[in-house]
């Protein structure tokens, strides 16, 4: 069976783990979810993750906690496969005030809503995280 939306996949992945409180969690591979991994390790939601080298690689993902409780307090979807999200930079919502990211698809990679804004290129908005 295909996977529909493997991004939603890998959110809730993460988001189930965390409640549970494991170390990390596993999950089949695929570039746009390490791109998404890339930006919550620069951003210091998680701890890192590595990519097995097999034929059906996976990711395995190392999970931080602060005080006994989960970094990631809130992790949504934003733009879906059935309806897209599109934002120009001065229009890429801001989350929590600021406090929070915004994970932005555009032309040049997957980055932050900041990064998104300091360069002037709008994309998809594909979660946000706070």
């Amino acid at each position: 069976m295909t996977m529909q939306d493997p991004i939603s996949d890998l959110l809730t992945r993460l988001r189930n783990a965390q409640m549970a409180g494991h170390v990390d969690v596993q999950m089949p591979h695929s570039k746009a979810k390490c791109a998404i991994l890339d930006v919550l390790v620069s951003e210091g939601f998680v701890e890192g993750y590595t990519v097995s080298e097999e034929v059906k690689a996976e990711i395995t993902v190392q999970l931080k906690y602060h005080n006994g409780g989960p970094v990631i307090e809130e992790i949504s979807r934003v733009s879906r496969p059935g309806l897209r999200i599109y934002k120009e930079s001065n229009d890429i919502p801001k989350v929590r005030g600021g406090l929070g990211i915004a994970i932005v698809s555009t032309n040049k990679g997957v980055m932050t809503d900041k990064a998104a804004r300091a360069h002037g290129i709008g994309g998809e908005v594909l979660c946000t995280v706070f």
